[in-house]
């Protein structure tokens, strides 16, 4: 589940190693550069991009999953993880698993029966985040966190990375959730070191937030006529609106077009918020007007089994 992982190590947390002069050895490709008067010596191990400076030394921008185990198609669980960091350590010689967290990365890949943008299309408001539409998927943006869904087998492709055997000719998503800053803030611990990934009680906290955000995702249903369940005139009008609402694209696009025509001067800031609140309450109708949608039934299923898997 894990993916990418950024460590930060000091000297203090290394008994005072000199890093310029020892972790330097264990690197390839490098380069040395001066930033604001310090020497800083870049270079590369297996894939993983490593910053050495007298005091600290960085392993960044790079998926710890893909350096330990060839690829990210495959899990970084907890049992992985600490190997991961156990050969880490050996490979340049110090206590990873002392090193603070600065970015922690956790994934999943869902084979899906239908392409991965007709899933995206169904995902609709989180609260307190920005919905931001991509090429190949769909990013919710907010304070530290980024919640990531996007066709896995396009990316590969942009990347001119090969498919593994299980998953060619197959669409698959892939559900990210990437904490980039204040990590222990957001899961409420004291601190984030390479030992607490593989702690037991750490590893399932982070898994279950991993669902429960995939959980609080609005969902956008299809619309079906039921004109059985209409009690009159106000039942008929929210059903067209529920039906514009669809065809737009959900909830997210139509309010998002009625606040460009706020911005253009064609509607007032009265006239907005009553055409916004009159979305809203449509897309809170669900007694028969709305039906769970194919995709996301499929999704919620095939995201709890792949959580519950890897508890």
């Amino acid at each position: 589940m894990y993916d990418t992982i950024n460590f930060r190590l000091t000297a203090e947390d290394a008994c005072n190693i000199n890093f310029l002069e020892e972790t330097t050895c264990y690197l390839n490709n490098i380069a040395h550069h001066i930033f604001s008067g310090v020497p800083v010596v870049t270079g590369d191990l297996g894939g993983l991009k490593v910053v050495v400076s007298g005091w600290q030394v960085k392993v960044k921008d790079a998926s710890l999953c893909k350096w330990y185990l060839g690829d990210n198609f495959q899990e970084l669980g907890r049992g992985t993880t600490q190997q991961a960091i156990e050969k880490l350590s050996d490979d340049l010689h110090l206590p990873m698993d002392r090193a603070t967290i600065t970015r922690l990365d956790m994934g999943v890949n869902i084979i899906t029966k239908h392409p991965p943008a007709t899933y995206l299309n169904h995902l609709g408001v989180l609260a307190n985040a920005k919905r931001l539409q991509q090429p190949i998927g769909l990013y919710y943006s907010k304070r530290d966190e980024v919640l990531c869904f996007y066709d896995k087998v396009m990316e590969c492709k942009a990347h001119n990375e090969l498919l593994p055997p299980l998953y060619r000719g197959r669409n698959v998503l892939r559900y990210e959730q990437r904490y980039m800053h204040r990590i222990h803030s957001r899961l409420k611990v004291p601190a984030v070191t390479g030992a607490t990934l593989y702690d037991e009680a750490f590893y399932m906290a982070v898994l279950e937030r991993f669902l429960k955000t995939y959980k609080v995702i609005k969902k956008i249903n299809d619309i079906k006529p039921n004109f059985k369940i209409m009690k009159g005139r106000k039942d008929f009008q929210r059903m067209g609106v529920l039906s514009l609402i669809e065809r737009l694209g959900g909830e997210i696009e139509l309010t998002n077009q009625i606040n460009e025509a706020q911005q253009r001067g064609e509607l007032t800031s009265k006239q907005a918020y009553d055409l916004r609140n009159e979305v809203r309450k449509a897309c809170e109708i669900k007694d028969g007007f709305t039906e769970p949608n194919e995709q996301i039934t499929e999704l919620d299923k095939k995201i709890s089994e792949a959580v519950k898997f890897y508890r």
